[in-house]
């Protein structure tokens, strides 16, 4: 089954909107609560707006993934109370299927209070994780086996890991793609990652996971580290994304480039004139990085679109908008402007789903 969609007639493309992608991960309530600006300790303040929804990075990702036209269904776990019932009712509004969540009778559903600071355009979590947690024993074989029936990809975002290997095994012994989020260093991430078909990550991770040198040797020595990794994407907010992807041929006759070189030189060119997202990429080559080694592969710089100040209202979910995207299964030079565009709208409303976009968005259109 193949992620990549380059080469394909458009009734190929089209048809990916009649398969499935599985998540795997969090789900949760968001309190979002806008402030002038972040307190000081001791301080009291008073919130200039309040917001109520659902949450979580899986959860975020299928919702985006669903506006956008796919099938998104989500393994997750919430208890039977007021959080739980509303983050069912808030993603089934959106059309991903909830039918293999886990409700526990007892204990307490995910939930995370926001503060959103309007002065320097950031956001604080304090996150309180669901309890009991999804252990591998609450999703029997068969729901494990429908829920990846007809399925096009898999996507983890690091939580529930015990629960998130099994279903990462199935899914590679059935040779479904598997998308994996690297935000931080998490337990259990490395055996997931050992699974991963592609990976995207925070802008820290590669250096902190592999102690590489530079953050473009890094991104070498993850793929050289993961034989099973295609490619890798890192998010760098404002700045875009970067992405470097494995040769499917595994050789080249080019002449070897250090990559670090190739990306100063790849920034060079970008057009930074222009305020929607763009990718600018390399012809595939060698590429090293000194005491890592040598993988040949192609270079990608994606920048993000410029958000007037005026418009810019929260970053929250950002990133999950950006994973929502990137399931949409494009080749790269469309899947990370595309990506980055509908990040970009999701940062024009307060919280991580109130500004996601439908697939018929006006901002959408020359990218579909």
């Amino acid at each position: 089954m193949c992620f990549r969609l380059s080469h394909q007639s458009p009734v190929t493309y089209l048809s990916i909107l009649s398969l499935y992608q599985l998540g795997c991960g969090q789900v949760a309530v968001d309190f979002l609560a806008t402030v002038a600006s972040f307190p000081n300790p001791d301080d009291k303040i008073r919130s200039t707006s309040l917001k109520v929804q659902g949450g979580g990075n899986a959860g975020n990702a299928s919702t985006c993934a669903a506006r956008l036209g796919l099938n998104p269904r989500l393994i997750s776990k919430v208890s039977n109370d007021s959080h739980g019932k509303g983050i069912l009712e808030e993603l089934e509004a959106d059309g991903v299927d909830t039918s293999f969540f886990i409700v526990s009778e007892k204990g307490n559903s995910s939930f995370t209070y926001v503060i959103v600071d309007s002065q320097t355009k950031t956001r604080t979590c304090i996150h309180t994780p669901g309890y009991p947690p999804l252990i591998p024993e609450e999703l029997s074989q068969s729901s494990l086996l429908s829920a990846l029936d007809g399925v096009n990809m898999v996507y983890f975002d690091g939580r529930h890991h015990e629960t998130a290997l099994v279903v990462a095994k199935e899914a590679a012994r059935k040779n479904i793609p598997i998308l994996v989020e690297a935000e931080r260093e998490r337990e259990g991430l490395d055996d997931l990652l050992d699974f991963a078909t592609y990976a995207i990550c925070s802008a820290k991770f590669p250096q902190a996971w592999t102690e590489a040198p530079s953050f473009s040797s890094a991104l070498i020595s993850m793929l050289l580290r993961l034989p099973k990794l295609k490619f890798v994407i890192v998010t760098l907010g404002e700045e875009g994304c970067i992405m470097l992807e494995r040769s499917v041929n595994g050789g080249s006759d080019a002449e070897e480039m250090d990559v670090q070189c190739l990306l100063e030189s790849l920034k060079l060119i970008k057009d930074d004139s222009k305020t929607i997202p763009t990718c600018i990429s390399s012809v595939e080559t060698k590429l090293s990085a000194d005491g890592i080694g040598t993988i040949t592969g192609q270079l990608f710089v994606g920048t993000a679109e410029k958000i007037p100040p005026s418009e810019l209202v929260d970053t929250t979910g950002a990133g999950d908008a950006f994973i929502g995207a990137v399931l949409y299964g494009m080749p790269p030079e469309k899947m990370l402007p595309f990506a980055a565009q509908v990040a970009a709208t999701g940062c024009r409303a307060l919280g991580a789903r109130t500004g996601l976009p439908l697939r018929t968005d006006p901002r959408l259109v020359s990218f579909l």
